[in-house]
């Protein structure tokens, strides 16, 4: 199951992880996003102990998402040692996201 990111624990959990990271910014009142959730929620389970998968409620994680300059959602970050290395913007297919993971492993 993906992990909640906010702004409590995304630090600790995305960007000290040792592991790859997906993190996918997304609202509530996102159509786009409602297509990529399930997506995600899937890698999650494929890449169990192998990459961190999470995502990040931009209106309710305001900080993340001005941090990272996220404008567009759904947008999902691909983190590596706590740096973006990769991202991809708007509704796309599973592989293209598990291609740009497997990447960083």
């Amino acid at each position: 199951m993906a992990v909640e990111f906010t702004e409590s624990n995304f630090e600790e959990l995305a960007l000290k992880s040792d592991k790859p990271v997906l993190v996918d910014f997304w609202a509530e009142w996102c159509g786009p996003c409602r297509m990529v959730g399930p997506i995600v929620e899937e890698i999650a389970n494929d890449y169990d102990g192998k990459a961190v998968v999470g995502k990040v409620n931009v209106d309710e994680n305001p900080a993340i998402s001005g941090k990272y300059g996220i404008r567009n959602i759904p947008t999902i970050l691909f983190l590596k040692n706590g740096e973006v290395v990769d991202k991809s913007v708007g509704a796309v297919p599973k592989n293209v996201l598990t291609e740009k993971l497997d990447s960083q492993m």
